[in-house]
């Protein structure tokens, strides 16, 4: 992943809001996942990937549920764990599919 912008995504954000191909899957390595439903964190994971790699950017997209901060908070730590300044954009979608942050 030279020069990538990383997108790590919810992986219901792509479902509820109808532009998310347009606005954030183009141009983006993208990385889905679910705090609520998948098992453990992602921290380790993510970590390896911005440390390895050369990252432009992250983007991440969640749902306004709380369980959505899981995502979220592992892409914080894996971005201080990995010793790297890099943008990061948080975007969060409501349930009725509008862009709230």
């Amino acid at each position: 992943m030279e020069n990538a912008n990383l997108l790590v995504a919810a992986d219901c954000t792509a479902y509820a809001y109808g532009n998310f191909y347009k606005e954030f899957i183009r141009n983006h390595i993208t990385l889905i996942g679910c705090p609520k439903l998948d098992e453990g964190d992602y921290t380790e994971k993510l970590t390896a990937i911005i440390a390895n790699n050369n990252i432009k950017s992250v983007t991440v997209v969640r749902m306004e549920v709380p369980c959505c901060g899981g995502i979220e908070n592992a892409v914080k730590n894996a971005l201080m764990k990995s010793g790297k300044f890099i943008p990061r954009r948080v975007v969060t979608i409501s349930t009725d599919g509008n862009i709230i942050e």
